[in-house]
């Protein structure tokens, strides 16, 4: 399905303006939702993940880091989230161990770094933010039904 906005754009040029971006986003996500995360290495995503769980009600106490050797981290966020980083996965056999698509099943809003090419596999109808370096920006997009309509309200608040 083509999203009647293709995507929308967002200058990243502070550490806030990333925080900013995340607390836009964070209330119009829900249970079972997608969010894949792509842009080089350094370019904020694991940091816009810490923004989404502090904005989704994750205390500031509680670490949220790069699961790129663990894989996969679970948030005590609203609604319950699964934060994962599919950087080393050697294909869609190595993601079906991981679980990700049951997590989703079971109402976790899904955050997934490097996820692009497992779209398919995690469930389809995925919100995309693709990270860019220089200048510092994101673009966000959709794949689906729900994810289009998540960019609807976003552009609608942004």
């Amino acid at each position: 399905m083509t999203s009647p906005l293709s995507e929308l754009n967002f200058d990243l040029p502070t550490r806030r303006s990333t925080q900013k971006l995340a607390q836009l986003i964070a209330p119009l996500l829900a249970e079972s939702d997608l969010v894949v995360l792509t842009g080089p290495l350094g370019s904020g995503k694991t940091f816009f993940v810490r923004a989404l769980c502090r904005a989704l009600g994750l205390p500031a106490a509680q670490r949220v880091t790069s699961p790129t050797f663990t894989l996969v981290q679970e948030h005590d966020t609203v609604p319950p989230l699964a934060h994962a980083d599919l950087y080393r996965l050697n294909g869609p056999e190595q993601l079906r161990e991981l679980g990700l698509d049951a997590q989703r099943d079971d109402g976790r809003l899904l955050l997934v770094e490097w996820g692009e090419p497992y779209i398919a596999q995690l469930g389809g109808d995925a919100l995309l933010v693709s990270f860019a370096l220089d200048p510092r920006r994101a673009a966000v997009s959709a794949t689906g039904r729900r994810s289009n309509a998540i960019l609807a309200e976003l552009s609608a608040k942004g």
